[in-house]
């Protein structure tokens, strides 16, 4: 029992000393505050380091994190200008800058910054409709930051940053904003395919306006070759019959020649014998004998049709394949330049098409040349007509 109670002295003394040196050695780390008050009254504030404490007098009275802090807030019921509710959640990033005001000048800052939070958001939000309030964010987010900086700087608290997190309008309010974005977005569609209707109409009536002019232009072109063809044919046909002094009985035996085709047809049902014929049987039978004609052998006189006319095709002029080509498609890309600035929504006044310089304007047709009224042979000396044959049966 002696050697018993000096040990239990020992680790008794042993304890206290090493409570002692607890209670006065700190070690404060960076970022970090300690309040210590001294027999119940604030004495000083520790930053990060070694501290050391008088030992049953200086008392922690609080640890505070000098860090910028995020909190968020739960969604809190609001009401719009237009009397609609909205559930709305924010999210805080403060710091304190002052530990001993954020001790000894509020019980809870926490509670404290959320309910001014709540109450600013209401205030704010009570003077915006729905709409605003929804694309307002930033214009919200700046009016809570500086009401809750003014009034928790008394607190030794700084609000950074002031976010709103969530916005949710009723489910109805929802459903009606969502029919309201369908139909923006089908009168936007309506109006693109309008518009892609409208460039495509301009470019396919371009398209065919030059076309037509450029069918327009090579059936001019052709009609007028073709028109001094069969001007020069029927030139060199009056030339070579005049040269060739053709007689009356050459005319009639033609003539008598032509007359079945005139009959020929199955929807012929009734067949006129001209009056001319009387005359070509007549010149027929003289030329049979039946009479002579007087005169120095009954030879028409030889006509002379005057100068040979020139070639008609020399001024008639063909253009280069290729350069039409190239000019078509220069036309081409020219009008859908105009096409896409019909296209365009901003009005203004559409430029008039000008030909370019290198087109080439369709070509007169030339001045036919003045017919000639074939000369009538000359007269044959009257003849005594042959007994008339008799009339053959008209074809029913």
């Amino acid at each position: 029992m002696d050697g018993i109670g000096p040990l239990v002295v020992i680790l008794l003394l042993a304890v206290f000393a090493i409570i002692v040196l607890v209670r006065t050695v700190r070690v404060v780390p960076q970022q970090t505050a300690l309040i210590i008050e001294r027999l119940g009254r604030y004495s000083r504030t520790l930053e990060g380091g070694l501290h050391f404490l008088v030992p049953f007098v200086d008392i922690v009275r609080a640890n505070i994190d000098q860090r910028e802090q995020v909190v968020s807030f739960p969604p809190q019921p609001v009401i719009t200008s237009d009397n609609l509710v909205v559930s709305i959640d924010t999210v805080i990033y403060y710091q304190v800058i002052d530990p001993k005001s954020a001790v000894y000048e509020i019980a809870n800052f926490i509670a404290g910054i959320e309910q001014l939070t709540v109450t600013t958001l209401r205030n704010v939000i009570g003077s915006l409709d729905l709409e605003q309030t929804l694309t307002s964010r930033d214009q919200i987010n700046g009016q809570l930051r500086g009401v809750l900086d003014e009034a928790t700087g008394k607190w030794g608290i700084r609000v950074n940053r002031v976010e709103l997190k969530a916005i949710d309008p009723p489910a109805s309010i929802q459903e009606s904003m969502e029919k309201q974005m369908k139909a923006e977005r089908d009168r936007r569609a309506a109006i693109l395919n309008a518009e892609g209707t409208k460039a495509s109409q301009i470019l396919t009536a371009e398209g065919e306006k030059q076309s037509q002019i450029l069918r327009a232009e090579g059936s001019a072109q052709a009609r007028i070759l073709e028109a001094q063809g069969q001007a020069r044919a029927i030139q060199q046909v009056f030339d070579a019959i005049h040269r060739g002094k053709p007689t009356q009985k050459l005319l009639a035996y033609q003539y008598l020649q032509v007359l079945p085709q005139i009959a020929r047809g199955d929807s012929n049902k009734m067949w006129i014998i001209p009056s001319e014929l009387t005359d070509a049987l007549r010149g027929i039978g003289g030329a049979l004998g039946a009479t002579k004609p007087s005169g120095d052998g009954g030879d028409d006189e030889w006509v002379d049709p005057g100068e040979m006319l020139g070639n008609a095709f020399e001024e008639t002029t063909l253009e280069d394949p290729k350069s039409a080509l190239e000019r078509a498609r220069g036309q081409a890309a020219q009008s859908s330049k105009e096409a896409e600035e019909h296209a365009q929504p901003a009005s203004r006044v559409q430029p008039p098409i000008r030909p370019d310089a290198d087109a080439v304007p369709p070509r007169e047709a030339p001045a036919a040349p003045p017919a000639t009224e074939p000369m009538a042979p000359p007269a044959s000396p009257p003849v005594e007509p042959p007994p008339a044959p008799p009339a053959p049966p008209a074809q029913p």
